[in-house]
């Protein structure tokens, strides 16, 4: 059985998780958790798949040391879920087709976050994050998800 290890902080949680089938489960948990404490419980379904997405791929792919660190930081009207994994390589979107039962995640996320990218890890691999506006008032310009993108995400 995997372990999993949680730091709270005012505006964070952090999890670092041994690469195992338990750790995504295990994350979702505390993300509800925090969102329900922060009072942003009206993101919650889309909080909860970019970050199973984001930590899914992160154990399968980039966790060649065992260890995945998640951290969650709420500030400024956003939400930011980062999945940091000891991988140098860096993920891409693919364009799986219907019948395939991978390769949506990054898909997923592109279709459902307001923005989401990979930031170099320094010597410890690679981070991938994706934010979701919890208050519209703080965002510059709405932010609008194209329907090629929903259709990439269903399989079409």
């Amino acid at each position: 059985m995997s372990e999993v290890v949680v730091r709270r902080g005012a505006h964070s949680v952090a999890l670092i998780c041994e690469s195992g089938p338990r750790c995504v489960g295990v994350a979702r948990a505390e993300l509800r958790k925090e969102l329900a404490r922060w009072g942003i419980e009206g993101i919650e379904d889309s909080a909860v798949l970019i970050l199973s997405e984001l930590l899914t791929n992160a154990v399968r792919h980039g966790a060649e040391r065992g260890t995945v660190l998640v951290r969650i930081h709420r500030w400024f009207g956003r939400l930011r879920i980062e999945a940091h994994d000891t991988s140098a390589g860096r993920p891409q979107l693919r364009n799986s087709g219907p019948d395939e039962t991978s390769g949506r995640g990054l898909v997923i996320v592109e279709a459902t976050a307001d923005r989401w990218g990979v930031d170099d890890g320094g010597d410890t691999g690679k981070i991938v994050w994706a934010e979701l506006l919890t208050e519209p008032e703080h965002a510059s310009a709405p932010v609008v998800v194209d329907e090629a993108r929903r259709a990439r995400a269903a399989g079409f």
